[in-house]
Formats: structure tokens, C-alpha cells, sequence
């Protein structure tokens, strides 16, 4: 189903902002900040199209705030001081829903402001579902899924599978690293107790589905190290302080393939999420002209399936996939590493990103709070 998307206050805005990034581009010095999540991502971004867009553009340079996870606080705080200094921020879906709702995000028609594919396809086509909020910029599809140590599997064990294995001390004793967050874990945590997949998110708007999640993560809290960042899961199990560790499946091929670390991947319950851009709303007219000049640059296809050269998440528009082969630097063929592809996906869990836009705050303040306990 086609989501509706809005137009921005008026279509000459696109066309003044560019007469304005036009007019002033080459002229004065320009820094784009923009915000992402760091490590093997945000590198796969500098290089995909970061690059090449400022080698193509004298006298504009980009810095990086690795902020991506903190970004509706920080918004917030921003837009209640009155101070936006961010240009472009990277944000999951839920999060992207949320900062929309709220008015900090600017609302775009994805036709005007987004490159069209190859072929003609206008960019709401390419995009499609993808496009799940008025304010949302679709860049990847990734999965939370699940890293262990192949050299840590108790003698006469099989290797884990999945998210389930994690609730399982007698088979594979040893410290878990989960992030320090309700999404995802509340959900693995109800479907690793019995609950089927279609009942999870009805379940968790109840007290006692609620109260039911965080007594099977209770089962493991003792055992858990809580992450925040998303490099820390990576090097919990790089350093072996943990048997397993959620983390995204792009930072643990990037540990594997590129690191050579004997981690293995267990993708079953893996929750796919999608990612991409937001712009800050009420920017000045000359920086709203240069970060669009960017984002239309940067989300085109080829940027898009560039990107998947560097890391294992599978580009937004359907005309960027068959140009995905080989890892840009190691020539490896990169679909069996994407959480997409058929024998890493058997059993999925699909984020519902319109669910955590409404209830995040409520679950993160509970959540926080059982952590605390």
C-alpha cells in the first residue's frame, strides 16, 4: 500500500533553496553536520557518498556527530532552546515516525526533493513502503540479530540459531550483552516465552505483557551487560567478555569478514528495521539548500547500492539492488551476508515502527526503570 506523503509548505521552497545553494555554492566556505551511529555504518556512508559528493563540491565539508541514538532528546532539546545546529540526521524508522509527530522533522514530497531512479521511476515508486513517515528518507534495511563466539560453544553443543538461545544458561552458560533499550528485547523476550508472533505487539500494549517481557529478560538480567552504543556488543565479543550479543547484523559482518574474529552469526528472530534521514525543521534557508542538494545526491541509486558495497544492509530503492555484487574492497559477494536473503531469513520479526512511535516513551521510561531495580 502506498503510504501518503505530504508536500512541503510549498513546492517553490525546493526550487528557492537550490537557487540559493546555487547561488552561494563556491563562494563561501560550507560544513554540513551531519549525525549517524559511528563505526562501520557511518564509514560505509563517508565513503558510498560523503566522498565523492565533496570532491564534486569545493567548499563543502562535512562533520560527523555520532549522536544517532540520542537524536529525539537532543532534537528536543534543540528546538525547545531555539538552537538547531544539525543539518542531517540519521534515525530509525520508529524514531523518524516520532520526530515527525512531534514537528521536528521536516515534512518533504519525496517526488520533488528525491532523484528519480534510472528508468524514470519517480522516487515515492522506488522507495515504496519504505517511505513511512512524511519526514522519512529511506537509506537501508538491517536487522538486530545476534553474535557469538565460535570458539565459546560448550563442548558437545550445537551452535546457537537465534534469539531464543540467549535465554538458554544451561546450554550456553556465559555473559549476554543486550542493548540497554525495550525494542527488540521485549519482543524476543514474549516470543522466547511461548507467545506466537501475530500476538507480540497486542500483548505488549497490556500491563501484564508488559510485566510477562521483563520477567523472561529477568531470567538472564544477572547475566546481561547492557549496551549503548553500537560498537560496544562488537567488542564484548571481540574481547570473548560475552558467549553472545544482539547487535546489528552490519557491525557483526563487518567484525567477521573484515575483522576476521570468530564470531558466528545467529539470525533466526532477527528484527528488521529500516534507516534513514531526517531534517531538522525550521533550518535556515541556506543550510536547508545545501542539505538538499546533498540528500538528493546521496539516496540516488547508485549512491544507495554503493553503500551496500561497504556493509551488509540491503539499499532502500528497488532500483539500487541489482547493482549490489561484491564487497568494494574484499570482492566478496555480499547478498549471503544481507538480512534479506533467503537462508538468513526463515524466521523474521518485522519492527512495527507506528507501535514504538507511540508507546517508546512510556516502555523506555519502564524499562529503564526495571533495569534500575
Amino acid at each position: 500500500m502506498k503510504l501518503t506523503k505530504t508536500l512541503l509548505a510549498t513546492s517553490a521552497l525546493t526550487v528557492a533553496a537550490t537557487g540559493v545553494f546555487a547561488e552561494s555554492h563556491g563562494n563561501m566556505a560550507m560544513d554540513m553536520t551531519l549525525v549517524s551511529w559511528g563505526g562501520a555504518y557511518q564509514a560505509s556512508q563517508q565513503k558510498a557518498y560523503v566522498e565523492p559528493y565533496l570532491a564534486m563540491n569545493a567548499g563543502v565539508s562535512a562533520t560527523w556527530d555520532e549522536s544517532s541514538s540520542e537524536a529525539v532528546a537532543k532534537l528536543r532539546a534543540m528546538n525547545e532552546a531555539g538552537n538547531i545546529t544539525w543539518d542531517l540526521v540519521d534515525v530509525e524508522a520508529a524514531d523518524a515516525i516520532r520526530l515527525c509527530d512531534e514537528g521536528l522533522a521536516m515534512e518533504l514530497d519525496h517526488d520533488e526533493v528525491l532523484a528519480s531512479a534510472p528508468d524514470g521511476t519517480s522516487a515515492s515508486d522506488d522507495f515504496g513502503d519504505m517511505i513511512v513517515s512524511d519526514c522519512f528518507i529511506p537509506q537501508i534495511v538491517f536487522s538486530t540479530t545476534f553474535g557469538y563466539r565460535t570458539d565459546m560453544v560448550p563442548e558437545g553443543a550445537e551452535a546457537p540459531t537465534g534469539a531464543c538461545d540467549v535465554f538458554d544458561l544451561e546450554t550456553y552458560p556465559g555473559k549476554r550483552a543486550l542493548n540497554k533499550q525495550p525494542i527488540a528485547n521485549m519482543e524476543w523476550a514474549l516470543l522466547c516465552d511461548g507467545v506466537d508472533y501475530a500476538d507480540v505487539y497486542d500483548l505488549l500494549e497490556t500491563e501484564e505483557g508488559q510485566e510477562r517481557a521483563l520477567a523472561k529478560l529477568g531470567t538472564i538480567k544477572d547475566q546481561t551487560i547492557w549496551w549503548s552504543s553500537s560498537a560496544e556488543p562488537i567488542q564484548l565479543l571481540a574481547d570473548g567478555e560475552v558467549f553472545m550479543a544482539s547487535a546489528y547484523n552490519g557491525r557483526l559482518f563487518s567484525a567477521i569478514v573484515e575483522q576476521d574474529q570468530p564470531i558466528g552469526m545467529a539470525w533466526e528472530w532477527q528484527m528488521f528495521d529500516l534507516d534513514g534521514w531526517v531534517i531538522p525543521e525550521d533550518l535556515p534557508e541556506d543550510r536547508l539548500a545545501r542539505v538538499l542538494d546533498f540528500v538528493k545526491y546521496a539516496t540516488d541509486t547508485q549512491r544507495l547500492a554503493d553503500q551496500a558495497k561497504y556493509i551488509s544492509y540491503g539499499p532502500a530503492r528497488e532500483s539500487s539492488a541489482p547493482l549490489v555484487s561484491t564487497h568494494a574492497e574484499l570482492g566478496i559477494e555480499m547478498a549471503p551476508h544481507m538480512p534479506t536473503d533467503p537462508n538468513n531469513a526463515q524466521n523474521t520479526f518485522v519492527n512495527n515502527y507506528n507501535w514504538w512511535a507511540d508507546y517508546r516513551d512510556d516502555l523506555d521510561a519502564k524499562f529503564q526503570a526495571w533495569l534500575a531495580q
